[in-house]
C-alpha cells in the first residue's frame, strides 16, 4: 500500500470545517496517515495553499504549517492539538504569517485548496529551529522516499466589507 493521508474530518477535495480556520478554533484538524515505506526514519508535514491571495489570479503558494522529525511510529495529528502537544523532538517551522506552529485557512476571497502533504525521510534531519518552508525542502532533497497528501478547501463564511 503506498503512503496516504486523510482526515477523519472531511474527505480528499472536500471542505475543511470552519473549526480548522481562522473563522473557528484555528487548530490543525485531525490527521492520519499510513503506509510508508521500510527505512523511514521521520515524516515531515507541509499544509500550503496555491491560490493565494484569489484563485482566479493566483500569486504565490502561502504556507500554513511546517512540521518536521515526526518519529516514524506517529500517525497520527490528533483532534484539538495545542501547541507542545507532540512528541518532544517534533519540530515546527514557520508558516507565512512568521509564525511558529499553525495558522489556518483564511482566504481574502474565493474558495482556496489546501494541501495537506506529508513526506516520509529515510533520515531524522538536524534540529534547524523554526525553518521555512523552502529550507526544509532543501533539508529533505534526497531523503524522500514516498509523500502523499490529501486536499481540503475553504471559502469564508463571513465577508467584511
Amino acid at each position: 500500500m503506498p503512503l496516504q493521508i486523510s482526515s477523519p474530518r472531511f474527505a480528499d477535495g472536500n471542505p475543511i470545517p470552519i473549526a480548522y480556520t481562522c473563522e473557528g478554533d484555528d487548530l490543525p484538524p485531525p490527521l492520519h496517515w499510513e503506509g510508508e515505506p521500510a527505512g523511514t526514519r521521520s515524516f515531515a508535514l507541509v499544509v500550503e495553499d496555491p491560490d493565494a491571495p484569489d484563485p482566479k489570479n493566483p500569486q504565490r503558494t502561502w504556507v500554513h504549517w511546517v512540521l518536521y522529525n515526526l518519529p516514524p511510529n506517529l500517525h497520527d495529528i490528533p483532534e484539538s492539538l495545542l501547541p507542545g502537544g507532540l512528541p518532544q523532538q517534533v519540530r515546527q517551522g514557520l508558516n507565512d504569517w512568521k509564525r511558529a506552529g499553525y495558522g489556518g485557512p483564511c482566504p481574502p476571497i474565493g474558495r482556496h485548496r489546501y494541501f495537506y502533504r506529508v513526506f516520509a525521510l529515510d533520515t531524522v534531519l538536524p534540529d534547524m529551529g523554526p525553518v521555512t518552508r523552502q529550507q526544509l525542502e532543501r533539508a529533505m532533497e534526497g531523503h524522500i522516499l514516498a509523500q502523499a497528501e490529501l486536499i481540503g478547501t475553504y471559502e469564508k463564511v463571513h465577508h467584511h466589507h
